[in-house]
């Protein structure tokens, strides 16, 4: 069998089995690269609430922070509180935060929700998981590297690596060195 045929069904199968992780890949690439813009993991809304003033000798308190939750359209449950500093109470809940003006009484409401899919993908794109994965990635990014070789090979002639095909790797090639020399 000529190695041209060989070739094509390696990288016919191999691509195959690359599809799903390059979607995923992808989805988390364009999310990681806006990190600037938004949070890639978590979708956080905030909304200000008037709770009224707090003049409890502790605002800590058990009572007094559930009052505050209460005034703030939350439920009673809580995992701590503490003061950052005198005019300040932070009450953290599961999934967000109540930070509250004690003399002003404006609140600020933090709610904090997990971008699903994109979260776990973002996971794996930035190998948080390690261990395991990291293999798993190192063989994907072989296999990657082998797609976009075999691939100049898949075509004859004019459309090939010979004609069209070397004009297109090589503006491949020169995007990053473009931007590489911009940015250095």
């Amino acid at each position: 069998m000529k190695w041209r045929k060989w070739n094509n069904i390696l990288h016919r199968d191999i691509g195959y089995v690359c599809v799903g992780m390059t979607v995923i890949y992808a989805v988390s690439g364009v999310a990681v690269n806006h990190i600037r813009d938004w949070n890639p993991n978590f979708s956080v809304r905030r909304t200000t609430v008037y709770v009224g003033p707090v003049t409890a000798a502790n605002p800590r308190s058990p009572a007094v922070i559930q009052d505050i939750l209460a005034r703030a359209g939350e439920g009673p449950e809580y995992r701590d509180a503490f003061r950052p500093d005198s005019a300040t109470l932070e009450i953290f809940l599961d999934g967000g935060t109540v930070t509250v003006d004690l003399a002003s009484g404006d609140a600020e409401v933090e709610r904090v929700k997990s971008r699903i899919g994109i979260r776990e993908a973002n996971f794996l794109h930035l190998n948080h998981a390690r261990k395991l994965w990291t293999y798993t990635a190192d063989v994907y990014a072989v296999a990657l590297a082998f797609l976009a070789i075999s691939g100049m090979f898949v075509l004859k002639g004019k459309k090939g690596i010979t004609g069209r095909g070397a004009w297109l790797t090589g503006i491949g090639v020169a995007v990053p060195i473009v931007f590489l020399w911009i940015y250095f």
